[in-house]
């Protein structure tokens, strides 16, 4: 039964990760493989570590950065969906002055913003009676998984929507954003 909850779980968190690369895959007519790779290690990482971070700082600082972790994962996806969204509307092919998204800054960007739900996530996993290491490692590894299937799944939909892929690449990381902010206000 654990077993269950865990793949659950990691499932659930993988979601977010899963949604911003398929909106980038599409918005940028497909992602090279070693793009595709990058995003899922910086992704795994990541829904790795934050567990952990959250199991390690405990409850007092947990509520602390929960009260935040909203707002940042939700202004972090709003500004690179906006940033995409208007790119969409600037004419050739000159896209992001031909920046990566998925190497330094924006990719730290994406990364963090995605597993910041890990990271209280990270304080319960002993309360459900799962070991912390190994909870962690599979949620890391469906979030690589995820992210692999959902950037062999982006060039698809990017046909589908034609020039104005990168807008709604775009305005999936801005639903993203709000859709975060929107549940945790929800839960006050």
């Amino acid at each position: 039964m654990k077993i269950i909850i865990l793949l659950g779980l990691a499932l659930a968190l993988a979601v977010d990760a899963f949604a911003v690369t398929v909106g980038l895959s599409f918005s940028c007519s497909g992602l090279k493989s070693g793009q595709s790779f990058r995003l899922a290690i910086a992704f795994g990482f990541f829904q790795f570590l934050m567990p952990v971070i959250g199991w390690l700082i405990g409850e007092n600082l947990l509520k602390l950065v929960a009260r935040y972790d909203h707002w940042v994962a939700f202004g972090l996806l709003v500004l690179i969906g906006g940033r995409m969204a208007i790119e969409s509307f600037r004419p050739g092919d000159k896209k992001y002055n031909g920046k990566d998204l998925t190497r330094g800054w924006p990719l730290l960007t994406l990364a963090v913003a995605t597993s910041l739900d890990a990271l209280a996530t990270g304080l319960s996993l002993p309360v459900l009676g799962l070991n912390i290491w190994l909870a962690s490692l599979v949620i890391g590894l469906a979030a690589f998984i995820i992210t692999i299937i959902g950037s062999r799944l982006g060039p698809a939909l990017g046909q589908i929507l034609g020039r104005r892929a990168e807008l709604a690449g775009g305005l999936v990381l801005i639903m993203i954003g709000l859709k975060i902010l929107f549940d945790h206000l929800g839960q006050a």
